[in-house]
């Protein structure tokens, strides 16, 4: 083999350790895309449609919505994240032995505050028809490890963007029956960059890095059913999007530095939420949401390099749910409080867990408030602290190609929890 093909052969192999991790769906499945949604963990997504935001679940749920309104807030999520070594390990080729990695935990790798802003806008046009614009941020992850990082052969630094613009129309067939349905238009930017074990023991580690870039188009849809008594039942289903993400790898080590185009095809996962809103009595109201994920559509990541060479790795993910329940309750003309619960489980494998996105089966526990300002306006304000079951991950990866073949053993366990403050402000026109 000729040093070109050495050098393609084994970047190939780095991008794909680079890359497998990237695949695991709660550590960047963004589910806060309504500041009021949160305060009841999400239990009345799909039936109830308290404002615009609504629209990311169920377009059908607009149909409840009066006038012209828009809805704009953000949420700021506190994630603690931490890594401990379990006993992390490389071994280089031939008779070398297997050695400690060594090393820190590699720090809280999120930043101190992460926000998540959203918009969202509908305007009744007739007795029957409304039309809904949304921009939200589905997916995203963003965390740096230090330097010294145990782990850093697996991950030092990842960062995935989306924008979706959504477009969506309502349509009330009758009293009790409403249809909806419109496009999404999504983009997706993502870098991700981890370090290569040195060549010779006690010798600097190289590093190989990829950033890619793609706008794909999905769809949505969804009905809501009035039944007698104001009980509500809604169902909402926002499509897979496939991606080909196309951009530049870069590989270095011992003083050799490549560059290479690259693309990607990745498909995000669709989602399908059912939801009930029933009164408990004329100013409480009791609501419980399921929500399906289609992970499984991360199948396998395929790379595709300018050099001609190409490469798979299997994921195997499983498809996810979530239950939530929440109350409301109308305390005043002016004031409205409520909580809940949630149970998310993570969809990933425990065959390909990663530090790269830190992942557990989570529970959440929320609150908030919707205060009345005047005629026109009013405030959404919510808290809720998710907690995060910790997660032992055990992979091997091997770099390079024979005879200079090394493997690097990630042994980890992962810990941490999330806090979150939400405020929205929603205007009726």
């Amino acid at each position: 083999m000729n040093k070109n093909r050495l050098i393609a052969a084994t970047a190939m192999a780095g991008a794909m350790a680079l890359l497998a991790p990237r695949a695991q769906a709660g550590g960047f499945l963004l589910q806060e895309q309504s500041q009021l949604e949160i305060g009841r963990a999400f239990s009345g997504a799909a039936a109830a449609a308290d404002d615009p935001s609504a629209l990311f679940y169920n377009p059908a749920a607009i149909t409840d919505l009066p006038g012209i309104q828009l809805s704009t807030g953000a949420t700021l999520l506190f994630i603690d994240s931490h890594q401990r070594d379990l006993g992390t390990t490389r071994t280089g080729p031939g008779a070398t032995p297997t050695q400690a990695v060594g090393g820190g935990n590699g720090g809280n790798p999120f930043a101190p505050v992460v926000p998540v802003p959203t918009s969202f806008a509908s305007a009744r046009l007739s007795d029957r028809l409304w039309l809904g614009f949304g921009l939200s941020a589905p997916f995203g992850l963003k965390l740096r490890y230090e330097d010294d990082f145990f782990g850093r052969y697996d991950s030092t630094y990842s960062n995935l963007l989306t924008l979706d613009g959504q477009m969506s129309a309502g349509y009330r067939l009758n009293d009790a029956i409403a249809i909806g349905g419109g496009i999404n238009l999504q983009y997706i930017y993502g870098k991700l960059t981890s370090a290569m074990p040195a060549l010779t023991p006690g010798g600097t580690d190289g590093h190989n890095s990829m950033k890619a870039d793609d706008v794909s188009l999905g769809w949505n849809a969804g009905v809501l059913i009035r039944l007698p008594h104001d009980v509500r039942v809604g169902l909402g289903y926002r499509s897979r999007i496939k991606h080909e993400l196309k951009g530049d790898y870069h590989w270095e080590l011992g003083g050799t530095i490549k560059d290479f185009g690259v693309r990607s095809p990745i498909t995000l996962p669709d989602m399908l939420t059912l939801g009930i809103s029933a009164p408990l009595d004329t100013r409480t109201k009791v609501m419980i949401s399921g929500r399906y994920y289609g992970w499984s559509s991360f199948d396998a990541l395929k790379l595709h390099f300018s050099t001609g060479s190409s490469g798979r790795r299997d994921f195997n993910y499983r498809d996810s749910w979530s239950v939530s329940a929440g109350l409301e309750r109308t305390v005043t003309d002016r004031l409205t409080v409520r909580g809940g619960a949630m149970f998310d489980r993570t969809p990933t494998n425990a065959a390909f867990l990663s530090t790269r996105v830190p992942d557990g089966d989570r529970t959440w526990a929320s609150g908030g408030l919707s205060y009345r300002l005047n005629g026109h306006m009013t405030l959404n304000a919510s808290y809720a602290h998710v907690f995060i079951a910790k997660q032992d991950l055990l992979r091997t990866d091997s770099f390079y190609t024979p005879p200079a073949t090394m493997m690097t053993t990630t042994s980890a366990r992962s810990s941490g929890n999330v806090d979150m403050l939400a405020a929205s402000v929603t205007a009726r026109f």
